[in-house]
């Protein structure tokens, strides 16, 4: 048995013995949280990722490397 397989049987058994209601109600908690989104986006920011995604699809995008090149240039010149 792998090591998250012991542990997640270490849990389930723990979880079960336990009366602390909370100690049920963190875990509960940590659960829930955990499912949620990590980051909560505006609308506009979601717009905008959206239309970057478009934009990608599109071929409309420079690489990694032209842009740290074109930057590179542009700090010569100052």
């Amino acid at each position: 048995m792998d090591i998250a397989a012991q542990i997640k049987n270490n849990l389930i058994s723990r979880i079960k013995d336990s009366k602390d209601l909370n100690f049920l109600k963190a875990l509960q908690t940590i659960f829930d949280s955990s499912e949620q989104e990590l980051y909560q986006l505006s609308s506009e920011q979601k717009d905008a990722i959206s239309i970057g995604r478009k934009q990608i699809k599109k071929g409309q995008f420079s690489s990694n490397e032209s842009v740290i090149s074109e930057m590179k240039e542009w700090l010569t010149k100052k």
